[in-house]
């Protein structure tokens, strides 16, 4: 009964206890929005005032997100615009903007291909090969090679000599490396004494033979002095050294003379064997080249170079330094080569022989050895007492800087 009572009881209550539990939440929530109770109210006033507050912050943080979006953006805009400059040729170098990465740019033509090599500190090299088609050059690399253009040029090294005529030509191929005024024909002077020589050893005469200077060999002509007074007695040997080394008139002239047959003789046998060796620009009338009407070419000129290095005892007169001759009453006398070039120890030469008159200037024959390559240089007509030796010098200067460009 008393359960039964209770359950009563608490049916009766329910509706009573929901009312209240909704009424009491109403009554919280009307407390917490004070305008849902009255929006006149000074609470919901103060309330509305409050929520005020807070939105402009709350705008504020909601902006912030997007003006950093929109800065860097800006920023990208602004690092993206000097690249694509760059890019079309009108920005700066990039080197400006890494400064701590230091480009190192060389260039090099190969097989008409222009190969482009950078280098940077951060990396490895990298080549660029591009096809050559026109030659680009600053102004400093167009006034250098200008330089260089003029100091190589034939006409500017034709420039450069002293001599009037000059000629080279490698005797292995015949190849004719250098020439000034080739088809000159002109006295030769002393040249003349190598035709002498050339005649003498091949006429297989005993070369131990005494010969005597007489007055027959005195210079009327142009009156040159001598160091073989009247008198003197000679080998034949002796007689062809001092006339080749030290260009010896009187000893030149006395060869003739004792050749087979007299100076007549031996001036024909001088033309023959220019005939011979093919020198149709050549003749001679005497054997000392005092005569202006010895002549010959630059062509000719080393055909007789050849032909004498041929000869052993040519090679070796020519090229003495000097020679001690046993002269009458046991004097003795000291003769000298007149190239002072046989001289100096980086000149290899193989044949040798100068020459003067007013007619013929200073001339210089040589065979020479350059760079492996034996050499016949001439040169005529040279002005001043140590041009053909300077001219000489040049040619080699010539030839070398041509090897070494190849």
């Amino acid at each position: 009964m008393a359960q039964l009572w209770k359950r009563s009881v608490f049916a009766a209550a329910a509706p009573l206890l929901l009312a209240l539990s909704t009424l009491y939440v109403s009554a919280a929530h009307a407390a917490a929005d004070p305008c849902k109770v009255n929006a006149k109210s000074a609470a919901c006033k103060a309330e509305q005032a409050k929520a005020a507050k807070k939105a402009p912050a709350a705008k504020s943080a909601a902006k912030a997100p997007a003006a950093k979006t929109a800065a860097k953006s800006s920023t990208a805009k602004q690092t993206a615009k000097p690249v694509a400059k760059n890019s079309k040729g009108n920005a700066k170098s990039t080197a400006k903007a890494e400064p701590a990465k230091k480009t190192v740019t060389t260039s090099r033509t190969v097989a008409g291909r222009k190969e482009t090599t950078i280098r940077t500190a951060a990396g490895k090299p990298a080549t660029v090969s591009t096809r050559t088609l026109t030659p680009v050059r600053t102004t400093a690399t167009a006034d250098a090679g200008d330089a260089v253009a003029r100091l190589t040029t034939p006409s500017s090294q034709a420039a450069a000599l002293r001599s009037s005529v000059a000629y080279v030509q490698d005797v292995a191929t015949s190849t004719v490396l250098f020439s000034k005024n080739e088809d000159t024909v002109r006295p030769i002077a002393s040249i003349s004494k190598l035709m002498t020589a050339l005649v003498v050893v091949d006429a297989n005469l005993p070369m131990d033979e005494m010969l005597d200077v007489t007055d027959d060999d005195i210079d009327r002509l142009r009156h040159a002095s001598s160091r073989l007074p009247v008198g003197s007695r000679l080998s034949r040997a002796d007689m062809l050294h001092v006339a080749l080394m030290s260009s010896e008139n009187r000893a030149a002239h006395a060869l003739g003379r004792y050749y087979p047959g007299g100076m007549p003789a031996f001036v024909r046998a001088m033309n023959e064997k220019a005939r011979e060796l093919g020198m149709l620009d050549t003749h001679f009338v005497e054997p000392t080249g005092l005569s202006s009407e010895n002549v010959s070419s630059p062509r000719d000129l080393v055909r007789l170079l050849r032909a004498a290095s041929q000869r052993p005892l040519i090679h070796r007169y020519t090229t003495d330094t000097e020679y001690d001759v046993e002269m009458r009453k046991g004097r003795t006398q000291t003769f000298r080569n007149t190239n002072a070039l046989v001289r100096n120890a980086d000149w290899d030469i193989k044949v040798s022989k100068t020459g003067y008159i007013n007619e013929a200037g200073e001339c210089l024959v040589m065979m020479v050895r350059i760079n492996g390559r034996d050499l016949a240089i001439v040169l005529l007509d040279s002005q001043g007492k140590y041009s053909r030796v300077a001219d000489a010098v040049r040619i080699r200067k010539f030839v070398q800087n041509e090897v070494a460009m190849l």
